[in-house]
């Protein structure tokens, strides 16, 4: 919702990782940074970016972030281009810059090199089919599997079996190579069953959930309530 409250208010509730959605979400530079500055150090500020592209990658990192994960990432090639635009120099081409890194570039420097998280969404039939490859690039941290994206490239619904099938494969595959695999999961029921199942990244819960389903129980008691009252004047 970019809204720096709603995280600052996660991390009042004890909130270990909060994702903030800048390739869907309503943030922009500056709600970005006062977000990052009310999550960080208390717990982790990671960034879905808009895109792939260096840009959006480094603004990311700039702004503090300690990591990011980058959507719709359907090849190897991709991957790698991710990781590069995360890194500094010699491992990557990301270029130095940014307030909150000048404070101290060099320390900056150091502990990014050694703690940047860098994860890619596979979200795509292309991305499940290509899921080895996009796990061999060095660098990677994290695959989190867009749910909601790949059931529309697959043409089913959430829960079928083709779906549950790609989602065990790329778990497989990320078992494998030793890469963390994460899925998106719309509650926390889902969350605990991923999780279950061998998931390291899942989502207890979304702002947009957290406002609307506590407005709709409030919305439908209040009118239970005044149904009733009604019917006792009766």
């Amino acid at each position: 919702l970019g809204a720096p409250a709603t995280a600052e208010l996660a991390v009042a509730a004890g909130v270990e990782t909060i994702v903030i959605d800048l390739q869907h979400g309503l943030w922009d530079r500056a709600g970005l940074e006062v977000a990052i500055g009310a999550i960080a150090p208390t717990a982790t500020p990671l960034v879905r970016t808009a895109d792939q592209s260096a840009f959006a990658i480094g603004s990311a990192l700039d702004a503090g972030a300690y990591g990011i994960i980058a959507p719709l990432v359907d090849s190897a090639e991709q991957c790698a281009a991710v990781v590069a635009a995360a890194l500094y120099p010699p491992r990557g081409s990301r270029s130095g810059g940014g307030i909150r890194p000048l404070t101290d570039f060099g320390a900056y420097k150091t502990a990014t090199d050694q703690n940047v998280l860098v994860g890619v969404m596979i979200e795509t039939k292309e991305a499940v089919d290509a899921a080895e490859a996009i796990m061999a690039v060095e660098g990677l941290d994290l695959v989190f599997i867009g749910t909601g994206d790949l059931a529309l490239s697959l043409g089913v619904g959430p829960g079928a079996g083709a779906f549950e099938a790609a989602l065990a494969r790329v778990l497989a595959v990320g078992q494998t190579a030793g890469v963390a695999v994460g899925a998106y999961t719309p509650d926390l029921d889902t969350a605990l069953e991923r999780a279950a199942q061998g998931f390291r990244f899942v989502v207890v819960a979304n702002d947009i959930d957290l406002n609307l389903g506590k407005l709709r129980v409030l919305n439908g008691a209040f009118l239970a309530g005044l149904d009733q009252r009604s019917s006792t004047r009766q």
